[in-house]
């Protein structure tokens, strides 16, 4: 701890232009105490502390140039957080610690399982795995003080979940996630378990399947999203390289053969992929693309089908998935949405001039 207020004492009463004389007759007190104050020999009173800090329009911890140590629960964290990315178990430690300090915390009690969590990982870890549990069951209970919009009762279960497979006992874990899985956000975990550790591969087929295709969504609108960041910073050759890994994945996945949702995929990625090739001065395949977003849209459009076709793995029968995006109920109108985003005269001509074109 340091204390500053000599210096401090000296420099707010130099801020308001006054001497030493002129400050001890405000506050009754001798020259010489206040030249006392000043050079560290003496300390005043509680009272007159208090009275120099109100004159000086400060508060006393500024007066005194009192700084506390930061063990306030963030400080903590991100200092548990630096011992976990060193592998230093002293980690756990100060968790013990701050749960000590703050032991109804939801903030403090989450943190401090993630970081039990982390030293779960590897053999002979029964006593880590434990303490995680317990405190994750605190941190449900507490979960009503949580303001982290990236938290809730569902992610905590799947953590839960983590540590249940850490210890072996994955049929625990599959029954936690199967009974909170809110839009199939855990399915793909369940699908996994249920085929690599349960050996219930038919079971596990859905789940996997329904992870597949979100994991699938999610890339692709992170992707064509990410685009126009890209392109607002004007780094169209990544940009470029993102789309052509969108439209990698849907060749990977898709057959193609029958018409279907991916054809509408098709021409909003083509339609991009050809807006960023003419920003970077590639007009002839840029045409190129167009005519395949042409060829796509009316495609789509002519026998309009939101199922996701044919894929290069079995979907067994009962699994029906079926697609459709917020730009527009048409895959021209889709394009034609994306090309208002996208705001270039020169592709839209391009854009009109092919479509207008019989097939």
């Amino acid at each position: 701890m340091e204390i500053k207020l000599s210096d401090n004492i000296r420099k707010f009463r130099k801020e308001k232009r006054l001497t030493q004389e002129q400050l001890a007759e405000v506050l009754g007190v001798t020259t010489g105490a206040v030249h006392k104050w000043e050079s560290g020999m003496s300390i005043p009173d509680i009272s007159l502390i208090v009275e120099l800090a109100d004159f000086f329009d400060t508060s006393v911890d500024v007066l005194l140039g009192y700084k506390m140590k930061d063990n306030h629960i963030k400080s903590i964290i991100e200092r548990m957080g630096e011992m976990c990315r060193n592998s230093d178990r002293e980690a756990l430690t100060e968790a013990e610690k701050l749960l000590k300090k703050y032991p109804n915390s939801f903030t403090a009690v989450n943190a401090c399982a993630g970081v039990y969590v982390f030293f779960s990982i590897g053999n002979g870890k029964e006593k880590e795995c434990q303490r995680a549990l317990e405190l994750y069951e605190q941190a449900r209970i507490l979960i009503d003080q949580n303001t982290d919009p990236s938290i809730s009762e569902e992610t905590i279960l799947g953590n839960m979940a983590t540590v249940y497979m850490l210890m072996g006992e994955y049929e625990k874990a599959v029954d936690m996630l199967k009974k909170h899985n809110p839009n199939g956000m855990f399915s793909d975990n369940i699908g996994f378990i249920m085929a690599l550790y349960l050996n219930k591969h038919k079971e596990a087929a859905p789940y996997l399947i329904q992870g597949v295709f979100s994991g699938y969504s999610t890339m692709c609108n992170s992707i064509l999203g990410y685009t126009a960041v890209l392109c607002a910073e004007n780094k169209y050759s990544t940009a470029k390289k993102l789309i052509e890994t969108v439209l990698d994945l849907i060749k990977g996945i898709f057959e193609n053969n029958a018409i279907s949702f991916v054809d509408k995929e098709y021409s909003m990625a083509y339609i991009l992929l050809a807006a960023v090739s003419l920003k970077m001065g590639e007009k002839d395949e840029a045409l190129e693309l167009i005519k395949k977003t042409v060829y796509h849209t009316k495609r789509f459009d002519s026998a309009p089908n939101y199922g996701i076709g044919e894929v290069v793995f079995d979907i067994p029968e009962d699994v029906t998935l079926v697609s459709r995006d917020i730009l527009g109920d048409s895959a021209k109108e889709s394009v034609e949405t994306m090309l208002k985003f996208i705001n270039d005269p020169e592709i839209n001509e391009m854009w009109d001039s092919c479509y207008k074109k019989k097939s």
